[in-house]
């Protein structure tokens, strides 16, 4: 599967910004999806996932309450739904499928190429 990440840009702190991510081929419903993003400097890390379904959902403490993932298997692409950004949360954001599993603990095997998200205070 390839995966193409979009929507990110400049927001102000407090503000919102919806990522997307398209995917190609017809077994997208088949993967557990996941979100990542790095910061300069740091290394990356998980923000959130949702299973096949759509049916669960896992969050970083860091964005729980905030973050909101979703997906839509007609569309063949997944969502993240950022509120409440904060300078923090300035990074590229990646999204992920896995064949196998799901959640943070899950071996994801094909990544998008990331779009930027910066927070201005």
């Amino acid at each position: 599967v390839q995966l193409q990440a979009f929507g990110g840009g400049l927001v102000q702190a407090g503000g919102s910004l919806r990522l997307s991510c398209a995917a190609s081929g017809r077994t997208f419903s088949s993967y557990a999806m996941g979100w990542f993003r790095q910061a300069p400097g740091k290394e990356r890390e998980f923000v959130a996932a949702i299973n096949w379904s759509g049916g669960m959902t896992y969050y970083a403490d860091s964005v729980k309450g905030r973050f909101t993932i979703s997906r839509d298997n007609a569309k063949n692409t997944v969502f993240l739904q950022m509120n409440s950004l904060n300078a923090e949360d300035t990074a590229v954001y990646y999204c992920a499928a896995t064949p196998r599993g799901w959640g943070p603990w899950s071996e994801y095997h094909y990544w998008g190429q990331g779009t930027e998200v910066t927070v201005s205070s």
